[in-house]
């Protein structure tokens, strides 16, 4: 079987035609992190005029010299302030108050005595000090968060300062995710027959997927009978965007899944990538909904999601990127395994400011320990033209926490 580049797949995945965003107007409080479907854009200068930033008294600057100014009263926070300051007076003003016309500078309570209605400077101040300037925040028709921005507490305060009742969302792309293979125990299944391995993957999808912003639907485990998976992956795929499933894409007699996606009247889109793991991938679409039939091993399982199916959630979605890639130094000699595109499992280091890979920890093996993906992990690149690579060398990273 001819193997399609790592390059030349995720050219043709950039290109899969995921349809229009579809778009979800939900409360403020309920948007946290969602992605936004729409740029939020200041309506308002921020502030909207000058504003105390301490409290203190307002004033001309130039008053300072005088030995004494008188206060014509206080101006709290909220306070339409109307009153004009002439010279020689001042106003009591409150931090987040208006600062009254006419007056440039507030000097802080600190800095001064009150003595008989008037305050008497102990400490001078720069003109224009605690002051806030109109559009200091921002002005009106900046773009404050961009479309495609997932939501966290800063876009929360933000919008809320805008008085973002409800908020424009990209809908939750849905992703099916099903184990098949009779060897496969679920969760809670009891067995007396040692060669059979407990499930994971569905979860470690689920899991994945969800982080990364879809709504997922958990399918559980399936046996390697061709008509109960069918039946399944066509049900799947009447609710789903994205069917995942894992095992039955090598080339077994009990490896029903590759047979199985032409049936279901799918297009293969492409099938088998020069990839370690996961070269067995299939990806195919049908209708508007994607398949990607994944090799059963847990690591190869995740890797191959990661890379092939979180840049769908992530067309779905609106985002730039599905994932961080950075580039990084590797902090010792890496033997490659083999002529394909490897993704191995590495630890990332940030040292003063510049980012290293080493390998402390990580079992070489075959590609069903998902252990090495543990404690915030990342995916080295190698590709298919890179040999034995020297420490020193310059590689690429994606990381693994930042989905």
């Amino acid at each position: 079987m001819k193997l399609l580049s790592y390059e030349t797949s995720q050219t043709m995945l950039d290109l899969l035609d995921v349809g229009s965003l579809r778009t979800e107007n939900l409360p403020l409080s309920s948007s946290l992190g969602r992605i936004l479907a729409e740029d939020i854009v200041a309506e308002f200068n921020d502030p909207q005029f000058p504003t105390a930033s301490m409290d203190g008294y307002a004033l001309k600057h130039e008053d300072l010299d005088e030995d004494s100014i008188l206060i014509l009263g206080d101006n709290p926070a909220g306070h339409n302030e109307t009153r004009i300051v002439n010279s020689g007076e001042c106003i009591k003003t409150f931090t987040g108050s208006k600062m009254p016309e006419g007056a440039d500078t507030l000097i802080q309570i600190e800095n001064v005595s009150v003595n008989d209605g008037k305050i008497i400077i102990d400490e001078k101040v720069s003109f224009g000090s605690s002051v806030r300037p109109i559009g200091e925040a921002y002005k009106a028709g900046d773009i404050l968060i961009q479309k495609g921005t997932k939501v966290g507490f800063a876009e929360i305060g933000v919008m809320a300062g805008l008085n973002c009742v409800m908020v424009k969302v990209a809908l939750k792309p849905r992703v099916a995710v099903i184990s098949t293979g009779s060897e496969i125990l679920d969760l809670g299944e009891q067995s007396d027959n040692p060669a059979q391995i407990r499930s994971s993957n569905n979860y470690t999808l689920c899991a994945l997927f969800e982080q990364a912003g879809a709504q997922t639907i958990q399918l559980g485990v399936a046996p390697d009978d061709k008509e109960s998976i069918m039946q399944t992956f066509e049900n799947a795929l009447s609710s789903a965007d994205i069917l995942i499933s894992t095992g039955g894409v090598s080339v077994g007699d009990y490896d029903f899944v590759k047979d199985i996606i032409p049936r279901l009247g799918a297009e293969i889109v492409y099938k088998g990538v020069a990839i370690k793991p996961g070269k067995h991938i299939i990806v195919a679409q049908r209708n508007g909904k994607f398949i990607l039939a994944l090799p059963g091993f847990a690591y190869s399982s995740t890797v191959t999601s990661i890379l092939y199916g979180l840049p769908l959630v992530s067309k779905m979605l609106g985002t730039k990127e599905a994932y961080k890639k950075i580039e990084a130094k590797l902090s010792e000699d890496f033997t490659k395994r083999s002529r394909l595109s490897e993704f191995t499992a590495c630890n990332v280091e940030l040292i003063d400011g510049e980012y290293f890979v080493n390998f402390k920890d990580k079992k070489i093996g075959s590609s069903a320990i998902l252990t090495n993906l543990l404690n915030s992990s990342a995916l080295m690149i190698t590709s298919e033209d890179d040999g034995d690579l020297e420490k020193g060398t310059f590689v690429s990273v994606i990381l693994l926490d930042a989905f």
